[in-house]
């Protein structure tokens, strides 16, 4: 980059222009605007200072938080910004994902395709809650190994996330699975045009930005080439969520497709928590049957 705390400046801006275009919530632009003025007016080269204070030295900058930190010091050690990318519709994870030393064009496919990850940072986390280990030939050298790339190309000078991040309920996740759905059925939300197979470049892929609780959701269709092979592209849905920080993790909402949750939303990784949650609705829902029906035979 010629001018790195421009072209900082100038992807921030970008991307609260495409969240202001696509309906996101106006808190989440102003913060993206209010960091890129940060960025273009610091006396500091924003590369040198990632590279030697990493994100602590980014997060001590004015409106700047751990989530904006980290997606400086991604554009400082790709050239490159995954949410960005995805905002344009852009978004290319395997080639991203090579990016990190030790994965090749499998190893990419691999990480995308079964994990769904798109990004450094939902890389990292993977790496530290035991997800990458789950896969065939992954094990615990090679895993360790990732964690050090990627903690030195993100500017990590502290612990990533370790298991037990905090994440929103199942029950916040489905309602914006149905609600993502739901309007894309009905033509009501604004569409990007995937570069991923996509060859006649057509605007065709809803996204949803929306708010639930404390949290900030994006939801879009899965565009990976298992989906496409596997005809799941109009129904897997990926969730990524923020908190008030901008820090981003994300999941997939799909169909069942086998066991007691057969043809029934669930998340995945958390099936057990949405069986629960389906168990609650049907018990309330029984205790509303059976107090309607006893209301009727009084009054009859």
């Amino acid at each position: 980059m010629n001018n790195p705390n421009q072209a900082v400046a100038d992807r921030l801006r970008e991307a609260a222009d495409l969240l202001a275009l696509q309906g996101a919530d106006p808190f989440r632009v102003d913060a993206y605007r209010h960091a890129a003025d940060t960025v273009a007016r610091l006396p500091r080269d924003i590369c040198q200072l990632t590279e030697t204070e990493g994100l602590a030295g980014l997060i001590s900058l004015p409106h700047i938080g751990r989530g904006i930190a980290a997606a400086i010091a991604e554009m400082v050690a790709t050239g490159r910004w995954a949410r960005l990318d995805r905002l344009r519709g852009e978004l290319d994870p395997e080639q991203l994902l090579q990016s990190v030393p030790g994965i090749g064009p499998v190893l990419a496919a691999q990480f995308h395709d079964t994990l769904h990850i798109d990004s450094l940072e939902a890389l990292e986390v993977a790496a530290h809650d035991g997800r990458l280990e789950g896969l065939p030939g992954i094990g615990r050298r090679r895993v360790a190994a990732l964690q050090a790339s990627l903690a030195a190309m993100l500017g990590r000078t502290r612990t990533p996330r370790q298991p037990g991040i905090v994440a929103p309920s199942v029950e916040a996740l489905l309602e914006v699975d149905g609600e993502y759905r739901k309007l894309a059925e009905r033509g009501q939300l604004p569409t990007i045009a995937p570069r991923r197979f996509n060859p006649e470049g057509k605007s065709w892929l809803p996204v949803l930005h929306t708010e639930h609780g404390d949290w900030h959701f994006t939801a879009l269709f899965s565009n990976t080439a298992r989906a496409h092979k596997l005809g799941r592209t109009r129904d897997w849905v990926v969730i990524y969520y923020y908190d008030h920080s901008h820090r981003e993790d994300q999941c997939t909402v799909v169909t069942e497709t086998r066991g007691a949750l057969r043809g029934q939303r669930v998340v995945r990784g958390r099936e057990e928590e949405c069986g629960e949650f389906r168990a609650r609705v049907g018990q309330a829902s029984a205790k509303l049957t059976t107090r309607g029906s006893t209301r009727r035979s009084k009054s009859s």
